[in-house]
């Protein structure tokens, strides 16, 4: 189970194999490897990265795979 790291959220959706939504607080997840990037979604459909908030080293993602 996947948590958001903003708001720790569970609500998490999957929408590209390795790039995941939180439906509570609204920003975009990549997860690559053990690399995960935060991304604010804009009002014309960009992404806005939020790494240097949430991050001041790269963090390995806390995610266990069931069946994806």
């Amino acid at each position: 189970m996947m948590r958001c790291p903003n708001c720790n959220s569970k609500d998490i959706g999957k929408i590209g194999s390795h790039q995941f939504y939180c439906w509570s607080c609204f920003i975009e997840l990549t997860v690559n490897g053990e690399k995960m990037s935060v991304y604010q979604v804009e009002e014309d459909g960009t992404l806005s990265s939020l790494d240097d908030l949430f991050f001041s080293e790269p963090m390995a993602p806390q995610v266990q795979v069931n069946g994806m």
